[in-house]
């Protein structure tokens, strides 16, 4: 299993930025395809940005498209995303996940997919 740690969340006005960084360990982080979900308030938990085990592929939801990175460096064990532009309704909090999976190539919006998940980190949007 691998251990996964969400950090660079906080607080900032619509139309700035924030990146959020996912610190993993315990388990070889290339053998993961990485995703990010946010939920919330009163709502279910959605699909962000994912990115396959190599970072040559990647797929965001409708509503962060243009907006939202999400990256990988598989030396440093580590997964990012990037947040521009930032809305109110982007508020929530947002959770890192890693799926093991076999095919290189595959990215994964679907929650149930991902078997480790971080513990989340706090975003704010003031408007």
């Amino acid at each position: 299993q691998v251990q996964l740690v969400e950090s660079g969340g906080g607080l900032v006005q619509a139309g700035g930025s924030l990146r959020l960084s996912c610190a993993a360990s315990g388990s070889p982080f290339i053998n993961y395809a990485m995703g990010w979900f946010r939920q919330a308030p009163g709502k279910e938990r959605e699909f962000v940005a994912a990115i396959n085990r190599s970072g040559t592929d990647t797929d965001y939801a409708d509503s962060v498209k243009g907006r939202f990175t999400i990256s990988r460096d598989n030396a440093k064990n580590t997964a990012h995303l990037q947040m521009n532009n930032l809305k109110p309704e982007d508020a929530g909090v947002y959770y890192c996940a890693a799926a093991r999976t076999f095919f290189s190539a595959r990215t994964y919006a679907t929650a149930s997919t991902y078997n480790n998940w971080g513990q989340g980190t706090q975003v704010t949007v003031s408007s």
